[in-house]
Parts: structure tokens; C-alpha cells; sequence
């Protein structure tokens, strides 16, 4: 007897991560089926063509403004469809108890969508690193039953892939990969005059602007240390960073025997967005695998911690409270609208974060409640335009 397909509701549906999830439930359709859609509304057209195809059942644009204009997309298409606006649509998307809902959203605008999720008993495919960093143990407190959060970025994918090989008990760190972004290499002085679009040439992934900047700074990085540590409850001394250009090894567990496993793939986002819907089965010829009949060679050196200081702010946010990392993310996103708005130089972001972290008095408590995560996020990012207009 055939399984009935998954129900997804997909979020951020017209970005990068949701774009590729909708490629391959497009070439599994005896797999997947698509409840409900969810975008912020720049690219109406997109999504109108989205919900044709996957005849999804709701749609949803934080933009609220832009609903009409979806309306008016989708035409008599619309008939039989949920239209939602608003900056909550999103969240009702993500509570409508679809099996398994893909949280592909930018920015921690995804936190309230990450707690619908789990509150609503789905699996809950995690894209959005953000929400996990800044909610933490709001997070993982959400979390009913065993696998019910399953990493999506490449990195925790092959983390979560390679601790299948020993028990948790036996794991003396994690090893996260990251390819060095565009300016591996480089000195501070160097980077002193980045430009956007410079910042923007990835060598390996094509990713959004938020993200391509953010490796290119290193703070994807120090995010990613922050949901590991969160996720698989490692401690940040137990997590190292290398730099892996070819970015076909994606992470890495070492053994307390000092035994190492590893997960390699080519650069595709798609084989960890397909185990994120289909864990924790995969699914067949997703993308090409490595050619291990040419001859390649792989390349590891350690991160440069004193020219990106990223990976160094994360460790030391993580020390210091429950809602210092939900300082780093807020002002750092700040910083990266502005240097893409040509505002401030690249190596302001980091310099900015740094500072306002270093002000920020954490609370007495570790206990992590919704307002208290706006709270700290309002001060953030209060702060970071008031250092950014001097700028």
C-alpha cells in the first residue's frame, strides 16, 4: 500500500531555499503535496505561477499591501484559495497543521512561524536559522517529540546526517565547514573598501543577499555555531569552524575514539532541503553526486578569527545571556540593510554588532519569553540605527 504524500506548507516560498524545495516536490509528486504557500510579496508574479502549480490550498504575503495585487494575479485562479496579508499570514500558514512545514524565511521574522509550527504538531524543516538563535531554549522547549525539528542549512544537515554513525554520548565536538566567502584571504585592510557587489559573489552557493553577505563576513557562520550548539546541545568550546573552500564536505562529528565522519556532496542545497521534508528517508537522485572517478582534491585550513571576528562575537554572545544572540542577529541585520543600501563600509557590521553587544546587560534569568526576546530585539535594533546615523 502507498503512503499518502507529506503535506507541506512552505515558507518564503519565492527565495532561494523555497524556490528549490518546490523543484523537488515538483519531480516527487507520489511524495509531497503542497498545503499551503507563504512569501513576502515582491514577487507576486512568482508566487501567482506557484500556486498554479502546486494548486495549494493557502497563500500568504507579509506584505499586506500586496494582497490585492496577488488577487489580481491570480485572477479566477483564485477561486478556492485562502488569500492571506498581513505580517502574521506567514504564522497561519505555519499553524495550519500541515505534516511538515519548511521554514525558509530571511531574518528572525521567522520565530513566531518556527513556534506555530511545532505548537501545531507539524515536523518542522528548518531553513531559518535566525528564529533558533534568537528564541533558543523558547525553541527547543516548543519542540514535543523527537525529530520533529530537523535542520535544513547544509552544515546541520550533515551534522545531524553524520551523528547517525555513534551515539550522542560519544561525540567530542562538531566540526562546522564554511567555504571562506568571497574574500578568504583577505586582511582587514583589504576589506576596508568591499563594495556590495563584491560582497554579493559567493564562489560556491547562490543564496539571497542577506545571507551571501553574512558569509561574507563570517557572521553566517557565527549563527551557525550558535544553532548547533542549540540544536544538537554541543558545547560552543566543542564546536570548531575550518575553512573548506571546495564546500563539498558540509560538516563534520569527531569521535571520542578520534574517529571522524563526514558528509559530502556537491555544493546543491536541494539534497539537504529534500531530507528536510523526507526525514528521515531520502529521497532518490535528488541532484548529481560527487564524480569520484575525476581527480579533485579538498583543501581544509583554520579560520582567521582575528581578521573575521564573527565566529569569536557568536562563542561570547552565547556566554554571556539567553538574549545576548538575539542582540547579534538584530544588529547585524541592521547593518547588512544598510551596507547594502550603501550606508556604511562592510566591516562596519561587524564593528557595530560588536559594540552594542558590549552594551547590552542580559537578563538575571535563562528562561526565554516571547516578549522579552521583542524587548531585547527592539533595544537592538533601536540602538544599532542610532550607531548607524552617526556612521
Amino acid at each position: 500500500m502507498t503512503a499518502e504524500p507529506r503535506s507541506l506548507a512552505l515558507l518564503g516560498s519565492t527565495g532561494s531555499i523555497g524556490t528549490q524545495a518546490l523543484d523537488v516536490v515538483a519531480r516527487n509528486p507520489e511524495r509531497f503535496r503542497v498545503r499551503g504557500l507563504a512569501a513576502g510579496g515582491g514577487d507576486v508574479a512568482l508566487l501567482a505561477s506557484q500556486v498554479r502549480q502546486t494548486r495549494a490550498e493557502v497563500v500568504a504575503v507579509a506584505d499586506a499591501s500586496r494582497r490585492d495585487a496577488l488577487l489580481a494575479e491570480l485572477g479566477e485562479d483564485a477561486r478556492g484559495v485562502e488569500v492571506l496579508g498581513g505580517p502574521d499570514a506567514a504564522t497561519q500558514v505555519a499553524a495550519s497543521g500541515a505534516d511538515v512545514v519548511l521554514n525558509g524565511i530571511t531574518g528572525s521574522v521567522g520565530l513566531a512561524p518556527t513556534l506555530a509550527a511545532l505548537h501545531a504538531g507539524s515536523t518542522l524543516a528548518l531553513a531559518n536559522k535566525e528564529s533558533l538563535v534568537v528564541g533558543g531554549a523558547l525553541v527547543k522547549d516548543a519542540v514535543s517529540r523527537p525529530d520533529q525539528l530537523v535542520p535544513v542549512d547544509s552544515e546541520h544537515s550533515a551534522i545531524a546526517q553524520s551523528l547517525r554513525g555513534g551515539r550522542r554520548d560519544e561525540v567530542r565536538r562538531l566540526i562546522l565547514t564554511a567555504s571562506g566567502g568571497p574574500f578568504r584571504g583577505w586582511t582587514r585592510e583589504q576589506m576596508a573598501a568591499v563594495t556590495a557587489e563584491q560582497a554579493l559573489n559567493h564562489p560556491t552557493w547562490s543564496m539571497g543577499p542577506v545571507v551571501t553577505v553574512n558569509s561574507a563576513s563570517m557572521m553566517n557562520k557565527g549563527l551557525e555555531l550558535i544553532e548547533a550548539h542549540l540544536l544538537f546541545d554541543v558545547p560552543v568550546a566543542d564546536i570548531t569552524v575550518v575553512v573548506h573552500p571546495q564546500s563539498v564536505v558540509h560538516s563534520m562529528v569527531e569521535f571520542h575514539d578520534g574517529s571522524t565522519i563526514a558528509q559530502a556532496s556537491p555544493p546543491d542545497m536541494r539534497l539537504p532541503i529534500a531530507l528536510g521534508l523526507s526525514w528521515p528517508e531520502r529521497v532518490a537522485d535528488v541532484a548529481p553526486a560527487c564524480d569520484w572517478a575525476q581527480a579533485q582534491q579538498w583543501t581544509f585550513e583554520p579560520l582567521d578569527e582575528s581578521t573575521f571576528r564573527a565566529v569569536r562575537l557568536a562563542r561570547e554572545a552565547v556566554a554571556a545571556s539567553a538574549t545576548h544572540p538575539a542582540v547579534l542577529n538584530a544588529v547585524n541585520e541592521e547593518c547588512v540593510d544598510a551596507f547594502l543600501a550603501g550606508r556604511i563600509g562592510f566591516l562596519d557590521i561587524v564593528s557595530t554588532v560588536e559594540q552594542v553587544l558590549g552594551e547590552h546587560d542580559g537578563p538575571g534569568t535563562s528562561h526565554l519569553v516571547p516578549s522579552l526576546v521583542l524587548e531585547t530585539e527592539t533595544w537592538a535594533r533601536a540602538r544599532a540605527h542610532e550607531l548607524l546615523a552617526r556612521a
